[in-house]
């Protein structure tokens, strides 16, 4: 393992960027791969164009006559392309995509052949696809699965594929996938949203939830990685000492680009403007070889396809330059892990970003309006936007180096605090005249004001407003972004629909005027929702023990942080949306706590194969090394050898106490292991893998890594730190 790693890091020093040349224009290239609305009007009927357009703006159904003439055209345009092959392209539960390739050809007799794609082919294909989780929703005897068309996401074509984006569904109907329940919470928005919009603007017809993400990222040389088992078959190192210099000096943020990454960038930034990705910012990240990049916002359903399609793009485009890119959490200790911000916010077929305040006091009577209810909603489904982040991986992250706790608060900024407060001591009842005059010009009017230069930003907070929209930071960079905007949106549908039914209870029965009405929903809101929003820091132990006060929830794990998705309040909140039925709801419970299970199973394997098998036999032969140096001084010394040889007999003491104890605990976590395998509760078994099997992980890391300050260089078998973090 010492002369891999010898010869990894000589690879990865004689590597040379690739030469990528930019576009002339990247305007004139995005798009190219897409079957966007211009291609749509060129290889389409007027009939057919109209019908997917309809389907895209109102989900209007698209009949089977017109899905012919639909598929006719998209396969002259993605032969046109060089296509050869088409997919549906589907997110199962597997947080990452699927694909099947059918190719056009088809024979016809008599040794002839035609390229064939029709209608039914386009709509809904039976990929099967039985191996993907399911929690129970597919029995083995009849696990008939289905793919279906979605054409509000467009085709596109990567390679020779055509790649249709698809919802997967059993054969009951159920979703087995990610965007279902995506396009079903987006539904609900829309028309909670709308109905709430049209106090303000009669004109609204449609509101939908925009989504912008930034994908954080680490690039190490492939060489590097495939010199470390526990990255290769982990995604993170599992052991490995800190080096002496990390990000300690915040020399890395924002600096050069080093050359090799760049070629990379551009290369992936080109097939993400073919593939319409609109990717606009790219820079260095905190800790070294780390990296964002950030797209321009786009409509949510749009934006998770895109983000799911860039994680895919990342790994291939890596392969080309010799790297590889680590989406894991946290694949290193001691430096800042990786996230995928969810800046979320809503807009109108007006063209008005409803979290974004106006120039005027009635807009921004519209503003405070769905920023409150935001906040509402935040405060009453906190447990469950945790559990939506929750995985083994993000666990590692969560807490420590700009990453949000696992507290789940909201931060404003102190002068909306302040407009907050000065709403919450409106008088109950009506306004007088001259009460809402003064409320809309001192309180409410002056919030373009306060927004002007108001940058404050808490990296501790987990869902925090930035001035048009909130930065849901906890997401981790591994995750699926449906999942989080699945959860966000249902639950501020949710609340836009109780905001209404209030308000317009106020009107009907106390026979106030609608500002009137609005106003004091809101104060009441404000007033409910107080401890959700907090302005301090998130990682001390002062925050801790107020959150408790203020009865706010601390899941740190994962099994304990998904148990708010079993409860009956969850399945009624989703249920009542016509989001998830609770079959799928407890389906989906199952998947995340077998995945969490699972991962730590899998850390622990090889954690211990490589402390057994790497580890321990380096340090026995370092440890032999000065034995045998003792007993040369002892030959020189004679009696007084003890003084001569204090330091090694220290370091053999050293080495003998951390051989033991790693190799005591790797039987133990074997034994803690065993012991939860057999457990046939889901729930039980992952509970049994957070409190028995991971602490082994940590123990077993400190020791490995104490040996790896007293062992020789020479013969450590595992690339390091400094080798994996400053070599690019």
């Amino acid at each position: 393992m010492a002369i891999l790693r010898f010869r990894a890091l000589q690879e990865a020093h004689n590597r040379k960027p690739l030469e990528i040349k930019d576009p002339a224009r990247r305007s004139e290239l995005f798009g190219s791969n897409v079957f966007n609305e211009e291609a749509m009007r060129q290889y389409l009927t007027r009939e057919a164009f109209e019908n997917v357009m309809q389907a895209n703006q109102v989900g209007a159904k698209i009949g089977r006559d017109i899905a012919d003439h639909i598929s006719t055209g998209m396969k002259e345009w993605a032969i046109s392309k060089g296509a050869t092959h088409y997919t549906h392209w589907f997110q199962p539960l597997t947080g990452t995509t699927a694909e099947k390739h059918d190719a056009f050809f088809e024979t016809i007799g008599e040794g002839r052949s035609i390229e064939k794609f029709g209608g039914n082919q386009l709509v809904q294909q039976e990929p099967d696809a039985s191996s993907f989780p399911h929690g129970g929703l597919r029995n083995t005897f009849e696990a008939r699965g289905y793919t279906a068309w979605d054409p509000t996401s467009p085709a596109f074509i990567y390679g020779t594929t055509l790649c249709i984006p698809s919802v997967f569904v059993s054969y009951t109907g159920d979703a087995l996938d990610f965007k279902t329940p995506l396009l079903r919470a987006l539904q609900a928005v829309d028309r909670a949203a709308t109905k709430v919009a049209r106090y303000f603007d009669r004109n609204v017809k449609k509101v939908q939830a925009t989504l912008g993400w930034e994908q954080e990222y680490f690039l190490i040389d492939s060489a590097l990685a495939d010199s470390r088992p526990d990255i290769t078959l982990a995604g993170r190192t599992l052991l490995g000492h800190t080096p002496a210099k990390g990000q300690q000096l915040d020399d890395h943020y924002f600096g050069s680009i080093p050359t090799r990454v760049l070629a990379f960038m551009k290369d992936l930034e080109l097939e993400c403007t073919k593939l319409g990705v609109p990717v606009k910012t790219r820079h260095n990240e905190v800790a070294p070889n780390q990296f964002e990049l950030a797209p321009i916002f786009e409509e949510a359903n749009l934006a998770v396809d895109h983000n799911s399609l860039l994680m895919d793009l990342m790994h291939k485009v890596a392969e080309r330059h010799n790297f590889v890119v680590l989406l894991h959490e946290k694949p290193f200790a001691g430096i800042n892990g990786s996230g995928k911000h969810n800046n979320w916010s809503l807009s109108t077929d007006t063209g008005v970003n409803l979290l974004g305040p106006g120039t005027t006091p009635m807009k921004n009577l519209r503003f405070l309006t769905f920023f409150i209810n935001t906040i509402k909603a935040v405060h009453d489904h906190e447990e469950l936007l945790r559990a939506t982040i929750a995985s083994a991986s993000n666990d590692n992250r969560l807490g420590a180096n700009e990453a949000p706790p696992a507290i789940m608060s909201a931060f404003i900024g102190s002068q909306l605090t302040e407009v907050l407060d000065e709403l919450e001591k409106v008088t109950d009842g009506k306004l007088s005249p001259q009460e809402k005059t003064e409320l809309k010009l001192n309180v409410v009017g002056k919030i373009p004001e306060i927004l002007l230069d108001n940058t404050d930003r808490n990296r501790t907070s987990s869902f925090a407003f930035t001035g048009n929209k909130f930065e849901f930071r906890a997401v981790g960079s591994l995750a699926n972004c449906a999942q989080p905007m699945t959860v966000i949106n249902t639950i501020v549908a949710n609340q836009l629909f109780e905001f209404k039914k209030e308000v317009d209870h106020l009107i009907k029965n106390e026979k106030m005027k609608k500002d009137d009405a609005i106003f004091n929903v809101l104060r009441d809101y404000i007033k409910q929702s107080r401890n959700i929003r907090f302005e301090g820091d998130g990682y001390g132990e002062a925050w801790e023990q107020e959150a408790m006060k203020r009865g706010l929830s601390n899941h740190k794990n994962t099994p304990r942080a998904l148990k708010i998705k079993s409860q009956e309040k969850t399945f009624d909140l989703f249920e009542k949306l016509g989001v998830m039925n609770r079959v799928e709801l407890r389906a989906r419970y199952e998947i995340e706590l077998d995945e969490y299970s699972m991962r730590i199973q899998i850390e622990s394997r090889i954690l211990g194969d490589i402390a057994r098998n790497h580890i321990i036999p380096t340090a026995i032969r370092y440890q032999n090394v000065l034995i045998k140096n003792v007993r040369g001084l002892k030959e020189i010394y004679g009696d007084n050898f003890e003084k001569h040889s204090k330091e090694q007999m220290q370091i053999i003491e050293d080495i003998s106490s951390h051989i033991e104890r790693i190799n005591s605990d790797v039987t133990q976590m074997i034994e803690a292991r065993k012991r939860a395998n057999v457990m046939e509760s889901k729930e039980d078994r992952a509970f049994a893998y957070c409190d028995q099997v991971r602490p082994y992980l940590a123990t077993i890391r400190y020791h490995c890594d104490k040996l790896e300050l007293l062992v020789d260089d020479e013969i450590w078998p595992l690339t390091k730190y400094r080798e994996l973090l400053f070599t690019i």
